[in-house]
């Protein structure tokens, strides 16, 4: 039987992984829940992801990418007349305000790294895509700083169901930014 041209297959079942994972957590990732979901047959998600951690690894670069877009539709991490803080406390409310599950994907799959060195390498450059325009603005210290300080704000916001302060947000980042070198 000659093997059927489907060019969307490797995207659906990347989809597929991202809505498992959402559903039931990494617990619930396997190839054959990947394949029920994307309604393709095993063998297609061996054949594109040879691991699950191959599988994992392409999923996380995909959800990276939703934060990197609020981040490059804002615009203002490279206006260096914004007021920094203020600008990373909105793009973080943006980005909590949004689909919530995403938001809690990107992180299960983010802290999934701590147990899979495979995905370490993309936990990393999640990092390094934020501190990269920060140290343009800041320092590299200070960019690092920033981005746990981001990133600790995220998970209480996460972990204890409370709504997300802006103005906490935006007040301890200027803390770390009028006492750590920053241009606010």
């Amino acid at each position: 039987m000659a093997r059927r041209y489907d060019p969307g297959r490797r995207q659906r079942i990347i989809d597929a992984a991202i809505r498992v994972v959402g559903a039931k957590g990494i617990a619930g990732l396997s190839h054959r829940s990947v394949a029920a979901e994307a309604d393709v047959p095993l063998g297609s998600t061996t054949y594109h992801f040879r691991t699950l951690d191959d599988l994992m690894v392409a999923a996380l670069r995909q959800v990276n990418e939703g934060f990197a877009e609020v981040v490059a539709a804002r615009g203002t991490l490279e206006d260096s007349r914004a007021d920094l803080a203020a600008e990373l406390a909105g793009l973080i409310g943006e980005w909590l305000a949004g689909d919530r599950t995403g938001v809690e994907l990107e992180y299960e799959l983010y802290l999934a790294a701590l147990r899979r060195p495979a995905l370490r390498p993309v936990a990393a450059e999640w990092i390094d895509s934020l501190v990269g325009p920060l140290s343009r603005r800041t320092d590299p210290v200070t960019a690092r700083a920033l981005v746990a300080l981001l990133d600790g704000i995220c998970l209480q916001v996460l972990l204890t169901d409370t709504p997300y302060d802006e103005g906490y947000a935006r007040e301890v980042l200027g803390r770390i930014l009028g006492g750590g070198g920053g241009r606010s």
